[in-house]
């Protein structure tokens, strides 16, 4: 009897000690990744530009070469492209000429670079300032000018310009500032609860890796027993 109820105190110190071991064990495999998830969020801002910024930067360089690609193909349309670059560049003319929407679109282009990718701007601004320029701009050119009697390129320039920078906008917008935004509250609420995590105090040493249980008594009930039978035969 007394060697169940000394087994079953010591059952029962070992599953304490073993569920203290297992808190502090879950605690430190939380706090494992918490530190892992954090570090992986540093690297991710180690690099020169997010993925998604990366993607509207691509696109801005589509624009400036789609608008380059249409242009040069509405100089190759005759027969001479020297004569017509030569009239359009060296010769502008506001009312017939295609080469300001070539530098519209490198303006924004270079603009939103800038803004960007070299200076990393958290702000719609650089791209409204753009796409407000080339809105306006285009507007009174189609008004003023005599585009339409030049064949299908006097319509698709203007118009490819113009749907361009909006894209533009909508891709910063709702792609770009969104995404970076809840990447950093990700980060900081990572790092805050890695920060408490460390702060909580380790768990409670386990002893039950160390702990040896006590020798059994020298004479134990077995030998009582047989110690009084043995006496009763001599007798």
């Amino acid at each position: 009897m007394m060697n169940q109820q000394q087994g079953d105190i010591e059952y029962s110190r070992n599953s304490v000690f073993g569920s203290h071991s297992s808190v502090h064990e879950v605690h430190s495999i939380n706090s494992a990744e918490l530190v892992a998830r954090l570090e992986s969020y540093e690297s991710s801002e180690k690099k020169s530009i997010s993925d998604v910024r990366r993607t509207f930067c691509l696109f801005v360089t589509f624009d400036l070469l789609f608008v380059t690609l249409l242009w040069i193909i509405e100089l190759n349309a005759d027969v001479n492209i020297l004569e017509d670059l030569q009239k359009e560049v060296l010769h502008y003319d506001y009312y017939n000429s295609f080469f300001d929407i070539f530098l519209l679109a490198f303006f924004r282009f270079t603009v939103l670079i800038i803004a960007y990718a070299v200076c990393k701007l958290h702000h719609w601004w650089a791209v409204a300032v753009t796409t407000a320029t080339t809105c306006a701009f285009l507007i009174v050119k189609v008004i003023l000018s005599k585009l339409f009697s030049q064949g299908a390129f006097g319509y698709v320039l203007p118009i490819m310009s113009f749907i361009l920078a909006w894209i533009e906008v909508w891709f910063l917008d709702f792609k770009v500032l969104p995404h970076e935004a809840e990447e950093e509250n990700r980060r900081l609420m990572i790092q805050s609860v890695s920060e408490q995590a460390a702060l909580l105090p380790p768990g409670p040493r386990s002893d039950g890796q160390f702990y040896s249980p006590p020798e059994s008594p020298a004479d134990s009930d077995e030998e009582l027993e047989e110690k009084q039978d043995n006496e009763k035969a001599f007798v």
